[in-house]
């Protein structure tokens, strides 16, 4: 009997627990869902005679490589920082692993074990990454085998708040790891427009964001994401004049995120004696400190920083920590999605490229709203095609072994076709 074991029960979890549990039945699997909260890993997996609630923590060695030694495939929705110790254990007993994280130097470097092993390691095979790197690379290899070659490349995705669930003036809610969301560009940007190598500081990454529109949803600002450099060869696209990948907001949110950053809000590095105070103090302080004034703020940022807390008489009382921590604190407090909230992904590939003398366009675009505040759109696009990568790895249609991420057809075209199934829907236009 195949076993399937998954690290992580977070908020990222949800929707893959459930595929899960639908797919143990159908195949007669069974499934473990190991998190260090056991109530909340129980919460998820209720009672399933093929799904199996383990708590356990990640330091636990021997626990945890007894469930890894048992397990044909492992999934890890961990933080990133902890794949590394799954990874060993996978290597060591000659386990396929599945992550939706980057892939880091750490995990690079095992990947002559991996061959060795001829197992599966397959990373950044969630959203995005993930769905943005399958989806982009089929309609970048259907252009290039009709004889296309690709000028212009943008990839942009965002997390967001659907429309009829926002409610304030940042136009923005948290659907998943909140620490992810207050950390947001503090790598700066690299990226290539126009020929040109472009580089952003974090101070810079969220001035003049660029804008685009979605019909039904109209006008989001996209900001640089990280290293899309590095992306170019992963691509095949060395001669593309312009290669970014971004992300995406609404454009309040890049508005006031900017004022966030100015103000120090995001700083790791200082410390804050939280105790007695107060969230209204935190934030007037730190105006005070940097020599802001409220009233000389633009109507928008008084209206997102009185949201935030600018009145508000919490206490924060977490001891010493750092600003980052504190807004951290305030953002799951203000921005946390409410029952009947509704979070929506938003994907958007445009592409230009010439064909026979001609110069064309075409753009590929995603929208996907939750169902609710916990079977959310980031937990369906995230868990999804893991678990379809899972499945169709243990059902032997994806034979790949050593690692890799979804950008060669034989992953991808088999996951982007069940994830359709699942209503996971590109819609392309083109001119």
């Amino acid at each position: 009997m195949k076993q399937l074991l998954l690290f992580g029960a977070g908020k990222s979890a949800t929707v893959l627990i459930d595929y899960l549990k639908q797919t143990a039945t159908q195949k007669q699997w069974q499934v473990t869902v190991a998190d260090l909260n056991l109530a909340a890993v129980q919460a998820k997996v209720g009672d399933h005679d093929r799904v199996k609630a383990v708590g356990v923590s990640i330091d636990d060695a021997t626990a945890r490589q007894a469930l890894i030694r048992e397990a044909d495939v492992v999934i890890s929705l961990l933080p990133p920082a902890l794949h590394y110790i799954v990874a060993l254990d996978c290597v060591a007993f000659g386990k396929h692993l599945l992550t939706a994280s980057y892939v880091d130097d750490k995990i690079r470097a095992l990947a002559g074990q991996i061959r060795e092993k001829q197992v599966l390691f397959l990373c950044e095979m969630g959203l995005d990454p993930g769905i943005d790197h399958m989806s982009a690379m089929q309609l970048i290899h259907r252009i290039q085998a009709k004889g296309g070659h690709i000028e212009s490349f943008f990839s942009h995705c965002g997390g967001l708040v659907a429309p009829e669930s926002d409610t304030n003036p940042w136009h923005y809610k948290i659907s998943w790891n909140p620490r992810n969301v207050v950390l947001a560009g503090k790598a700066g940007a690299i990226y290539k427009e126009n020929t040109a190598v472009q580089r952003r500081t974090y101070e810079q990454v969220f001035t003049g964001c660029g804008e685009v529109n979605i019909e039904g949803l109209g006008r989001l600002a996209y900001y640089p994401n990280r290293d899309s450099l590095s992306y170019i060869p992963t691509y095949g696209l060395e001669t593309a004049a312009t290669f970014k990948r971004t992300t995406l907001r609404y454009p309040d949110f890049c508005t006031g995120w900017k004022m966030v950053i100015d103000l120090g809000l995001t700083d790791e590095t200082d410390t804050v004696n939280t105790d007695g105070l107060s969230i209204a103090g935190f934030l007037q302080q730190r105006c005070r400190d940097r020599k802001v004034r409220f009233e000389a703020m633009s109507p928008l940022l008084q209206e997102q920083f009185l949201f935030l807390g600018w009145n508000d008489d919490t206490l924060i009382n977490k001891g010493q920590c750092c600003s980052a921590d504190v807004l951290q604190f305030i953002l799951e407090k203000q921005w946390v999605l409410l029952p009947g909230d509704k979070d929506m992904v938003v994907m958007l590939h445009e592409l230009g490229y010439v064909m026979n003398g001609t110069h064309y366009r075409i753009s590929s675009s995603l929208v996907v709203t939750g169902e609710d505040h916990i079977r959310t759109a980031m937990a369906k696009t995230v868990g999804l095609p893991l678990g379809i990568a899972a499945t169709l790895l243990l059902e032997g249609q994806i034979r790949e072994t050593g690692l890799h991420i979804p950008i060669i057809p034989t992953i991808y075209e088999p996951v982007l076709e069940r994830l359709q199934e699942q209503g996971i829907v590109f819609r392309e236009t083109g001119e």
